[in-house]
């Protein structure tokens, strides 16, 4: 049977038209959606760490602990202010910055690809999954010493370290979104003459988006959870470095000032990754 696979998009376009009714005259039916609710400002999300804020002035104006133990948000502005101004902060940014993004790249590529050839082979399935499961359990700290005695010093088993962090999640809900892709819309592929690598870029990946598209963003906060670790491995310069130095010797004020950086960037990288999440669901999902 020779035709258009484009063809494939137009139909499932004319279904969703239709209401999933094949009459065009058949009445469409409203449906409740994130595009028909109540629209609530972002605002709103602010609230919560003003309140932390307000919480945290307000025991140390109790003197619940003492100013080591948990110094003034005006104390950790004030190191902020210190070492910005020395150019550390900027620099200890940018390098995590650099880490994260390089592993979180690579181990979503890696991540990507085997997750689709253990969703779609069963062969895979049966030969990876139960040995990637188990690497899934290890924890970040207990590849730290490995990565060091093979891979040497320097950036590259710090990059490794965050890339296994952010491989699991992306392979997890790859292979699992794949292997539940209806089997229908994969026969009228199929019918269509699409085959192998051209199936599952036209038909397999655009039903599996919205779940890759999670998995992209647990993967970054796994990149960005997996950093600290990284760092562990004869680093001078970064934020994780900064967090175990602070803590080495005993300034809080600056554990703080990591701490809050660390949530600050993981923050932003996840709005990125949202804005690129809702315009490929408009463009293929």
């Amino acid at each position: 049977m020779s035709a258009d696979p484009s063809t494939l998009d137009g139909r499932s376009a004319q279904a969703r038209g239709l209401g999933g009714s094949g009459d065009p005259s058949a009445p469409r039916t409203r449906r409740s959606g994130p595009g028909t609710r109540r629209r609530i400002s972002p605002w709103w999300g602010a609230l919560p760490p003003l309140a932390l804020l307000g919480l945290w002035q307000l025991l140390v104006a109790l003197q619940v602990y003492p100013p080591v133990n948990l110094p003034a948000p005006a104390a950790v502005v004030r190191a902020a202010g210190d070492l910005w101004e020395r150019g550390l902060l900027q620099q200890h940014i940018a390098i995590s910055t650099q880490r994260v993004l390089l592993g979180f790249a690579a181990g979503a590529a890696v991540g990507l690809a085997v997750g689709s050839l253990v969703g779609l082979s069963r062969w895979a399935d049966a030969l990876l999954h139960p040995t990637i499961g188990g690497l899934r359990a290890v924890p970040s700290l207990a590849w730290v010493p490995l990565l060091g005695i093979y891979v040497g010093l320097g950036e590259p088993p710090k990059v490794i370290l965050i890339a296994i962090g952010a491989f699991f999640p992306v392979f997890t809900t790859t292979a699992s979104a794949l292997r539940h892709v209806d089997a229908q819309l994969v026969e009228a592929g199929r019918a269509y003459g699409l085959r192998g690598l051209s199936l599952l870029a036209q038909v397999q990946l655009p039903a599996a988006v919205p779940a890759v598209l999670a998995g992209l963003r647990l993967a970054l906060a796994q990149a960005w959870l997996f950093l600290v670790a990284a760092e562990l491995i004869a680093s001078s310069i970064g934020l994780g470095f900064l967090l175990t130095e602070s803590g080495n010797n005993g300034r809080t004020d600056r554990i703080f000032l990591a701490i809050i950086t660390l949530a600050v960037l993981g923050k932003l990288s996840d709005a990125v990754v949202g804005l690129f999440e809702r315009w490929a669901l408009r463009r293929w999902a």
